[in-house]
Protein backbone atom coordinates (compact mmCIF):
# COMPACT_ATOMS: atom_id res chain seq x y z
CA UNK A 1 0.00 0.00 0.00
CA UNK A 2 1.32 3.18 -0.92
CA UNK A 3 0.70 6.41 1.09
CA UNK A 4 0.72 9.57 -1.06
CA UNK A 5 1.38 12.46 1.28
CA UNK A 6 0.10 15.86 0.26
CA UNK A 7 0.79 19.13 1.99
CA UNK A 8 -2.63 20.44 2.75
CA UNK A 9 -2.20 24.21 3.84
CA UNK A 10 -5.69 24.76 3.44
CA UNK A 11 -5.83 23.67 6.57
CA UNK A 12 -1.84 23.78 7.53
CA UNK A 13 -2.22 19.97 7.96
CA UNK A 14 -1.49 16.60 6.16
CA UNK A 15 -3.85 13.45 5.05
CA UNK A 16 -2.97 11.03 3.63
CA UNK A 17 -4.87 9.16 0.11
CA UNK A 18 -5.80 6.03 0.86
CA UNK A 19 -4.58 3.60 -2.14
CA UNK A 20 -6.44 0.40 -2.21
CA UNK A 21 -7.32 -0.45 -5.61
CA UNK A 22 -10.74 -0.76 -6.88
CA UNK A 23 -10.09 -4.21 -8.67
CA UNK A 24 -7.68 -5.85 -5.61
CA UNK A 25 -10.43 -4.51 -3.04
CA UNK A 26 -13.82 -5.96 -5.41
CA UNK A 27 -11.93 -8.83 -6.74
CA UNK A 28 -13.95 -11.37 -4.15
CA UNK A 29 -17.26 -9.69 -5.11
CA UNK A 30 -18.31 -12.30 -8.27
CA UNK A 31 -21.41 -9.48 -9.02
CA UNK A 32 -18.70 -7.43 -10.15
CA UNK A 33 -18.09 -7.45 -14.18
CA UNK A 34 -14.24 -7.43 -16.06
CA UNK A 35 -16.25 -4.60 -17.31
CA UNK A 36 -17.17 -2.45 -14.00
CA UNK A 37 -13.33 -3.55 -13.03
CA UNK A 38 -11.72 -1.93 -15.75
CA UNK A 39 -14.01 1.17 -15.93
CA UNK A 40 -13.41 1.61 -12.27
CA UNK A 41 -9.84 1.57 -12.85
CA UNK A 42 -10.08 4.36 -15.34
CA UNK A 43 -12.33 6.86 -13.15
CA UNK A 44 -9.72 5.75 -10.06
CA UNK A 45 -7.09 7.73 -12.23
CA UNK A 46 -8.89 10.03 -13.02
CA UNK A 47 -9.50 11.06 -9.56
CA UNK A 48 -6.19 11.03 -8.51
CA UNK A 49 -5.17 13.02 -11.40
CA UNK A 50 -7.72 16.00 -10.90
CA UNK A 51 -5.88 15.75 -6.88
CA UNK A 52 -2.82 16.52 -7.92
CA UNK A 53 -3.67 19.33 -9.97
CA UNK A 54 -5.92 20.70 -7.38
CA UNK A 55 -9.33 20.00 -9.11
CA UNK A 56 -10.78 19.09 -5.55
CA UNK A 57 -14.27 19.50 -6.66
CA UNK A 58 -13.09 16.83 -9.89
CA UNK A 59 -11.81 14.16 -7.56
CA UNK A 60 -14.93 14.72 -5.67
CA UNK A 61 -17.31 13.93 -8.43
CA UNK A 62 -14.92 10.58 -9.84
CA UNK A 63 -15.02 9.97 -6.32
CA UNK A 64 -18.72 9.93 -6.08
CA UNK A 65 -18.86 8.10 -8.94
CA UNK A 66 -16.57 5.25 -7.69
CA UNK A 67 -18.53 4.68 -4.20
CA UNK A 68 -21.64 4.11 -6.30
CA UNK A 69 -20.17 1.49 -7.84
CA UNK A 70 -17.89 0.22 -5.45
CA UNK A 71 -19.59 1.31 -1.53
CA UNK A 72 -17.60 -1.30 0.30
CA UNK A 73 -14.57 0.19 -0.76
CA UNK A 74 -12.84 1.96 2.69
CA UNK A 75 -10.61 3.96 -0.01
CA UNK A 76 -12.84 5.42 -2.01
CA UNK A 77 -14.95 6.78 0.93
CA UNK A 78 -12.54 8.17 2.16
CA UNK A 79 -10.48 10.20 -0.75
CA UNK A 80 -13.76 11.45 -1.40
CA UNK A 81 -13.20 12.91 1.90
CA UNK A 82 -10.09 14.38 1.49
CA UNK A 83 -11.24 15.89 -1.55
CA UNK A 84 -14.34 17.78 0.43
CA UNK A 85 -11.75 18.72 3.15
CA UNK A 86 -9.54 20.17 0.30
CA UNK A 87 -13.07 22.50 -0.54
CA UNK A 88 -13.58 23.36 3.10
CA UNK A 89 -17.02 20.73 3.37
CA UNK A 90 -15.74 19.41 7.04
CA UNK A 91 -18.85 17.68 8.46
CA UNK A 92 -19.17 16.14 4.86
CA UNK A 93 -15.41 14.71 4.75
CA UNK A 94 -15.87 13.47 8.47
CA UNK A 95 -19.28 11.22 7.32
CA UNK A 96 -17.39 9.82 4.47
CA UNK A 97 -14.23 9.02 6.81
CA UNK A 98 -16.72 7.52 9.06
CA UNK A 99 -18.14 5.16 6.72
CA UNK A 100 -14.54 4.21 5.62
CA UNK A 101 -13.44 3.37 9.18
CA UNK A 102 -16.65 0.92 9.79
CA UNK A 103 -15.19 -0.80 6.36
CA UNK A 104 -11.57 -0.78 7.55
CA UNK A 105 -11.24 -0.21 11.32
CA UNK A 106 -7.85 -1.21 11.44
CA UNK A 107 -6.52 0.84 8.82
CA UNK A 108 -4.84 3.89 10.04
CA UNK A 109 -5.75 6.54 7.19
CA UNK A 110 -9.20 7.34 7.47
CA UNK A 111 -8.48 8.28 11.33
CA UNK A 112 -5.95 10.41 10.11
CA UNK A 113 -7.95 12.08 7.43
CA UNK A 114 -10.62 12.94 10.03
CA UNK A 115 -8.28 13.77 12.86
CA UNK A 116 -7.32 16.52 10.07
CA UNK A 117 -10.80 17.57 9.72
CA UNK A 118 -11.65 17.83 13.56
CA UNK A 119 -8.65 20.18 13.35
CA UNK A 120 -10.24 22.43 11.18
CA UNK A 121 -13.67 22.74 13.26
CA UNK A 122 -11.70 23.34 16.07
CA UNK A 123 -11.88 20.06 17.91
CA UNK A 124 -8.81 19.25 18.96
CA UNK A 125 -9.29 16.95 21.68
CA UNK A 126 -11.18 14.86 19.24
CA UNK A 127 -8.61 15.33 16.50
CA UNK A 128 -5.77 14.00 19.04
CA UNK A 129 -7.86 11.08 19.60
CA UNK A 130 -7.86 10.17 16.11
CA UNK A 131 -4.01 10.35 16.20
CA UNK A 132 -3.70 7.88 19.08
CA UNK A 133 -5.63 5.80 17.52
CA UNK A 134 -3.10 5.75 14.35
CA UNK A 135 -0.27 5.50 16.77
CA UNK A 136 -1.96 2.18 18.27
CA UNK A 137 -2.29 0.76 14.80
CA UNK A 138 1.38 2.07 13.34
CA UNK A 139 3.63 3.78 16.42
CA UNK A 140 5.89 4.68 13.84
CA UNK A 141 3.43 7.27 11.67
CA UNK A 142 5.28 10.59 11.35
CA UNK A 143 2.09 12.04 9.98
CA UNK A 144 -0.34 11.36 13.23
CA UNK A 145 2.87 12.83 15.07
CA UNK A 146 3.02 15.72 13.24
CA UNK A 147 -0.71 16.15 13.43
CA UNK A 148 -1.01 15.11 17.03
CA UNK A 149 1.35 17.94 17.61
CA UNK A 150 -0.62 20.73 15.63
CA UNK A 151 -3.42 20.21 17.83
CA UNK A 152 -1.74 20.26 21.03
CA UNK A 153 -0.44 23.74 20.29
CA UNK A 154 -3.54 24.71 19.15
CA UNK A 155 -4.43 24.07 22.76
CA UNK A 156 -1.67 25.74 23.99
CA UNK A 157 0.35 21.99 25.31
CA UNK A 158 3.77 23.52 23.06
CA UNK A 159 5.84 21.11 24.93
CA UNK A 160 3.77 18.07 24.08
CA UNK A 161 3.79 19.90 20.20
CA UNK A 162 7.32 20.31 20.27
CA UNK A 163 7.91 16.58 21.02
CA UNK A 164 5.63 15.40 18.80
CA UNK A 165 7.39 17.52 16.23
CA UNK A 166 10.88 16.04 17.07
CA UNK A 167 9.67 12.69 17.33
CA UNK A 168 8.08 12.92 13.77
CA UNK A 169 11.26 13.96 12.18
CA UNK A 170 12.90 11.72 13.85
CA UNK A 171 11.19 8.77 12.18
CA UNK A 172 11.34 10.92 8.98
CA UNK A 173 13.84 12.59 8.73
CA UNK A 174 13.42 14.66 5.39
CA UNK A 175 9.67 15.42 6.52
CA UNK A 176 10.83 19.24 6.30
CA UNK A 177 6.80 20.58 7.67
CA UNK A 178 7.23 18.24 10.93
CA UNK A 179 10.71 20.29 11.54
CA UNK A 180 9.24 23.28 10.26
CA UNK A 181 6.56 23.11 13.22
CA UNK A 182 8.95 22.41 15.53
CA UNK A 183 10.91 25.90 14.68
CA UNK A 184 7.40 27.67 15.02
CA UNK A 185 6.48 25.99 18.54
CA UNK A 186 10.38 26.87 19.60
CA UNK A 187 9.93 30.28 19.03
CA UNK A 188 6.15 30.33 20.64
CA UNK A 189 8.10 29.48 23.84
CA UNK A 190 10.80 32.03 23.69
CA UNK A 191 14.03 29.56 22.30
CA UNK A 192 14.90 32.08 19.43
CA UNK A 193 17.96 30.77 19.17
CA UNK A 194 16.92 27.06 18.17
CA UNK A 195 14.16 28.35 16.43
CA UNK A 196 16.43 30.66 13.93
CA UNK A 197 19.13 27.78 13.23
CA UNK A 198 16.18 25.72 12.62
CA UNK A 199 14.86 27.63 10.34
CA UNK A 200 17.97 28.25 8.17
CA UNK A 201 19.02 24.97 8.48
CA UNK A 202 15.91 24.01 6.35
CA UNK A 203 16.07 26.80 3.91
CA UNK A 204 19.44 25.94 3.38
CA UNK A 205 17.99 22.58 2.44
CA UNK A 206 14.92 23.65 0.84
CA UNK A 207 15.21 27.48 -0.60
CA UNK A 208 11.91 27.14 -2.36
CA UNK A 209 10.08 26.37 1.11
CA UNK A 210 8.07 29.81 1.57
CA UNK A 211 6.75 28.64 4.93
CA UNK A 212 10.07 28.76 6.38
CA UNK A 213 11.11 32.13 4.65
CA UNK A 214 8.17 33.87 5.72
CA UNK A 215 9.09 32.48 9.27
CA UNK A 216 12.53 33.77 9.43
CA UNK A 217 11.80 37.24 7.89
CA UNK A 218 8.96 37.51 10.70
CA UNK A 219 11.44 36.36 12.98
CA UNK A 220 15.20 38.29 11.94
CA UNK A 221 12.89 41.68 12.07
CA UNK A 222 12.18 41.35 15.27
CA UNK A 223 16.05 40.43 16.10
CA UNK A 224 16.74 43.59 13.75
CA UNK A 225 17.91 41.98 11.43
CA UNK A 226 16.26 43.76 8.62
CA UNK A 227 18.32 43.02 5.65
CA UNK A 228 17.80 39.39 5.82
CA UNK A 229 14.39 39.98 6.93
CA UNK A 230 13.66 41.80 3.75
CA UNK A 231 16.09 38.99 1.52
CA UNK A 232 13.86 36.41 2.73
CA UNK A 233 10.55 38.20 2.18
CA UNK A 234 11.14 38.82 -0.86
CA UNK A 235 11.91 34.96 -1.90
CA UNK A 236 8.93 33.87 0.20
CA UNK A 237 6.18 36.27 -1.57
CA UNK A 238 7.46 35.11 -4.59
CA UNK A 239 6.73 31.72 -4.08
CA UNK A 240 3.56 31.98 -2.36
CA UNK A 241 2.05 35.50 -1.82
CA UNK A 242 -0.53 34.43 0.56
CA UNK A 243 1.99 35.01 3.22
CA UNK A 244 0.93 38.81 2.69
CA UNK A 245 -2.22 38.02 4.05
CA UNK A 246 -1.89 38.50 7.57
CA UNK A 247 -5.60 36.83 8.00
CA UNK A 248 -4.65 33.56 5.92
CA UNK A 249 -1.49 33.02 8.27
CA UNK A 250 -3.69 33.46 10.88
CA UNK A 251 -6.95 31.14 9.90
CA UNK A 252 -5.20 28.92 7.08
CA UNK A 253 -1.72 28.30 7.86
CA UNK A 254 -2.41 28.69 11.49
CA UNK A 255 1.23 30.14 12.90
CA UNK A 256 1.42 29.95 16.49
CA UNK A 257 0.46 33.60 18.34
CA UNK A 258 4.03 34.88 18.65
CA UNK A 259 4.73 34.51 15.04
CA UNK A 260 1.34 35.93 13.76
CA UNK A 261 2.87 39.16 15.97
CA UNK A 262 6.56 39.39 14.44
CA UNK A 263 4.88 39.25 11.20
CA UNK A 264 2.42 41.47 11.82
CA UNK A 265 4.75 44.50 13.09
CA UNK A 266 7.10 43.11 9.83
CA UNK A 267 4.11 43.90 7.74
CA UNK A 268 3.72 47.10 9.37
CA UNK A 269 6.93 48.22 9.77
CA UNK A 270 8.71 47.88 6.79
Amino acid sequence: MVRWICTLLALGLMWTMMMFPVQAQTKADLSVTEEQLQAGEEIFQKAFEATEKGDFSQAESYWTALIQEFPKNPAVWSNRGNSRVSQNKLSLAIEDFDQAIKLAPDHPDPYLNRGAALEGQGKYEAAIADYNQVLAIDPQDPLAYNNRGNAEGALGNWQEAIADFKKASQIAPDFAFARANTALALYEIGETKEALKTMRDLVRKYPMFPDMRAALTAVLWSEGQQGEAESNWVAAVAIDNRYQDLDWVKTIRRWPPQMITSLDKFLNLK
